[in-house]
């Protein structure tokens, strides 16, 4: 008898984002997959591959519950799907950044309650939730995404330790710089701006092209690279706790053991904080 398949489930798996070029690397490297988006009608290139695409919303407990009904065993969830969010800290719309901390924190952990059940069943149960390297360090006008991806870490951490008795593996997913459609999707949907009497109103044209994260399109490591070495890593017999990936993930991972602050002037220039800095200061 044949081995069957071993099955995975990834939620975000829009056209051009990183859960669809993780899709396509799992199919290719010979798992069962279930490719999951809001909106169905964007994974077509998935689905001319083939694979199988189902509606969810991480956010409906109906959808979820729904997508669990119509798969009938997993042996790997990847909770990949999440937005970004970026404005100074002093000018955030609290109830806005509720919002992304709903969806890019609580979420993913109503997935692995709900698909809990059927990942106990698996003799080999992996749960990755997909953070970010930016869990690691400040990045100006970006706090709000930056502290939901350090809340999944820690929640990720912890959980890790609670299923270990369960024989469930939990990985964090801690991606860098890599090429999707991220940030054509913050300009094109939030187009994010300052609010009138922002204090930050004398630089506000470079404070908004921060926040628009202009000049960012189109860099970091191709979708494909990333997706197919994080399926190498997700398919050892003891996959690492922590996954670091994409373009800038070991400089980071580095920047962890360093003294505080070391790459402070570095950001600020990446984000064009210092400019800010010497126009308020006028």
């Amino acid at each position: 008898m044949s081995t069957p398949k071993r099955s995975v489930l990834i939620t975000g798996c829009s056209d051009g984002g990183m859960g669809s070029a993780l899709a396509v690397a799992f199919h290719k490297a010979g798992f069962h997959v279930y490719a999951t988006a809001r909106n169905p009608s964007k994974m077509t290139e998935l689905s001319s591959l083939e694979i199988d695409t189902l509606q969810l919303d991480i956010q409906s407990e109906s959808s979820i519950a729904n997508c669990v009904s119509k798969v009938p065993s997993l042996d790997i969830l990847v909770n990949n799907a999440g937005l970004q969010f970026t404005m100074p800290i002093v000018d955030i719309n609290i109830a806005e950044a509720k919002k992304l901390y709903d969806l890019n924190v609580w979420s993913h952990i109503a997935m692995v309650q709900a698909f809990l059940p059927l990942l106990l069943k698996s003799p080999n149960a992996v749960i990755v939730n997909h953070t970010s390297v930016v869990a690691n360090i400040a990045i100006p006008l970006q706090a709000v995404y930056n502290s939901s991806k350090a809340a999944l870490a820690m929640l990720t951490d912890c959980l890790r330790l609670e299923l270990q008795p369960f024989g469930i593996q939990v990985v964090d997913l801690r991606t860098g710089i890599v090429k999707t459609n991220l940030t054509k999707n913050l300009q094109d949907n939030s187009n994010p701006k300052l609010p009138k009497g922002s204090i930050y109103e004398p630089a506000k044209e470079v404070v908004e092209k921060a926040l628009r994260q202009e000049g960012f399109e189109g860099k970091g490591m191709p979708a494909h690279q990333w997706a197919e070495l994080v399926v190498r890593d997700l398919q050892k017999s003891n996959p690492p706790a922590v996954i670091w990936r994409g373009e800038s993930a070991c400089l980071v991972r580095a920047q962890t053991v360093l003294p505080s602050g070391l790459f402070d002037s570095t950001v600020k220039k990446m984000v064009g904080l210092d400019v800010v800095e010497q126009i308020v200061k006028k």
